[in-house]
């Protein structure tokens, strides 16, 4: 629990420290975390912006009008203890015959985590549908750098963060060509991406201080999307961040002594692929992710995703999910299983959760509130 609770206090603050937030192809959405992570083609019109924009045409006959006011989510994956051992090294004297052996242990341990919200307004209609979103995220890693176990003045803990403050509007038709049910959607969109890096000693580190040295700047960027679909059954695919670039952080010295050299995050554009059968009570689909997305370029960070989910809806009133996800740019990563549930009182509002679970020290959670008209 102590870990569970520094790392939420820093994921808030990492969060008001920016005022930003959102890296590249991550979107907070309860509905799709409950199930996940799939959206290709099982998201809504409201939330296709951060899955397929051509999903933005496929809406009820009766829906005139929506909104996602909003929606949140957190996720830390600490797997090797990283911020308790940090925490106890700090507080350890230079003597302890134990201090080498728990700076050996460490090696070179990741820590990761990452806090996210989004909002969105959509008008479907038969001429040009269209959803308006805006979107904040930010994630940071920490990570050792132990080069002496004898001294522990020569290690140091640093940190990265991104965060990227993301706003847009999705626009797609649908058309029947050849009798073949097909959508098309865009969407243009503005980013204003912030970085940050960090270095401290074991005994002062806190992660509220990740937000230091900051850089920032703006970009035009654009995701687009396709689908093809037969009753319930559906083909997909994305493309994010179309427009790619390399970010930096900002070099400085450590202690007066130490150069941390500027760390490149590499936001590229990324191409995912869905099929599933998405009925009125029932859905079930697959997304995978065609290339590796690489971050930083010195943190095992990379992701290429294979996600599965399901989803039974009982009268409109309660609707039953659960999912797997795991990243495949790493042969030992463990699998994500996801589980949710969403509330339609009165079909008036909808309150979707999602819960998510790696193992003790690596889950997250999220909660959405929807209206439509």
């Amino acid at each position: 629990m102590k870990t569970q609770l520094k790392i939420l206090a820093a994921m808030i603050s990492s969060a008001a420290f920016s005022g930003v937030a959102f890296a590249g192809t991550y979107a907070v959405e309860a509905r799709s975390d409950a199930m996940g992570g799939v959206g290709t083609v099982a998201a809504s019109y409201l939330t296709a912006p951060f899955f397929n924009p051509a999903l933005t045409a496929i809406y009820r006959r009766n829906d005139d009008a929506g909104m996602i006011v909003p929606s949140f989510g957190i996720n830390y994956n600490d797997q090797d203890n990283i911020i308790d051992t940090i925490d106890r090294i700090g507080k350890m004297n230079p003597s302890d015959p134990n201090l080498g052996t728990e700076l050996k242990n460490l090696g070179n341990s990741t820590m990761n985590f990452d806090l996210g919200g989004v909002v969105a307004v959509g008008i479907p209609n038969r001429f040009l549908s269209a959803t308006a979103y805006g979107k904040l995220y930010t994630e940071s890693f920490v990570q050792p750098e132990i080069t002496d176990i004898t001294d522990i003045n020569k290690n140091y803990v640093r940190g990265v963060s991104i965060g990227v403050a993301e706003a847009g509007i999705s626009l797609a038709k649908y058309t029947n060509f050849m009798n073949q049910h097909m959508s098309f959607g865009i969407t243009p969109k503005l980013q204003r991406i912030y970085t940050y890096s960090y270095a401290t000693s074991f005994a002062a580190f806190d992660t509220k201080n990740l937000r230091e040295n900051e850089t920032a700047e703006t970009m035009f960027n654009l995701d687009a999307g396709a689908l093809w679909f037969f009753g319930p059954y559906r083909l997909g695919i994305s493309a994010k961040n179309l427009m790619g670039r390399d970010i930096s952080t900002k070099a400085f010295i450590y202690n007066g002594t130490t150069t941390i050299a500027s760390e490149d995050y590499s936001m590229r554009p990324v191409y995912t692929v869905g099929a599933g059968y998405v009925a009125d009570y029932f859905s079930a689909s697959v997304d995978y992710d065609l290339n590796e997305e690489k971050k930083f370029s010195s943190f095992d960070d990379n992701t290429q995703m294979l996600r599965v989910g399901v989803e039974v809806d009982l009268l409109r009133q309660l609707a039953l999910r659960a999912g797997y996800k795991k990243n495949l740019a790493y042969t030992d990563n463990e699998g994500t299983i996801t589980a949710g549930i969403g509330l339609t009182p009165l079909n008036l509002i909808e309150l979707d959760i999602a819960a998510q679970y790696t193992n003790e020290n690596a889950m997250g959670a999220s909660i959405n509130f929807l209206a439509t008209y």
